[in-house]
């Protein structure tokens, strides 16, 4: 059962959100929030798989919440939830360590499928998202011969590591990185689960980020 946790200053939308997952055979919401700072009281007391975050709320927003509820001992994830299409939300979400994005104006079926993915380990990185992403460090570095250089904690990766965090951070999926080094699902599995652990990476969502930070991969096109 995924234990969900549903955060949004407007009760009407908390509400609807509530009763749409509380509908669902594997999903339980166990709280409700008006904002950052009850949420992460009720994180706390009723310790959630998925927190469902929204972004402009009063008092405490939703980043901040995000980051404040990530820096601590939680297995949480977080799904930011928001009706602004901005480019610094979602870098800033996700560099917050949300491990996903979603519009409030998506349908019913993606929000589900979002808390399921993100429920069981992955990011939800849509292809929106990652050309937003690659966007962002288009401005950034728009001069390649002036990218940071790989730091050294990238150096703990084997080359085939390096290689694997290259094609995650294009947004592929393991068996989209299977087909093109052509190895088995389950050895991209491991060496991405490696990856994570080497660079203390919480999804594919920091990795991504963590890439282009560090100049492992530059934005193309």
């Amino acid at each position: 059962m995924i234990r969900v946790l549903v955060v949004d200053d407007q009760a009407m939308v908390r509400e609807g959100f509530a009763a749409l997952l509380d509908a669902q055979p594997d999903m339980e919401v166990v709280g409700t929030a008006g904002d950052g700072r009850a949420a992460l009281s009720v994180a706390s007391a009723q310790t959630p798989d998925v927190v469902l975050m929204d972004i402009r709320m009063p008092g405490m927003d939703g980043l901040t919440a995000t980051r404040a509820l990530l820096s601590g001992d939680t297995t949480a994830k977080v799904l930011v939830l928001t009706t602004f299409d901005l480019d610094d939300y979602i870098f800033d979400a996700l560099a917050a360590g949300a491990s996903g994005f979603l519009l409030k104006h998506a349908p019913a079926t993606d929000l589900l499928h979002a808390v399921r993915v993100v429920a069981a380990g992955e990011a939800l990185l849509a292809p929106e998202v990652t050309r937003r992403l690659i966007g962002h460090f288009v401005a950034a570095r728009p001069d390649p011969a002036t990218a940071a250089p790989r730091p050294d904690r990238l150096a703990s990766l084997t080359d085939r590591e390096t290689e694997v965090l290259g094609l995650v951070a294009r947004g592929r999926s393991n068996s989209e990185i299977a087909g093109d080094l052509v190895l088995a699902e389950q050895t991209v599995k491991t060496h991405v689960s490696r990856i994570f652990a080497k660079l203390g990476l919480r999804d594919r969502a920091q990795a991504v980020v963590v890439a282009y930070e560090c100049g492992l991969v530059r934005p193309q096109g």
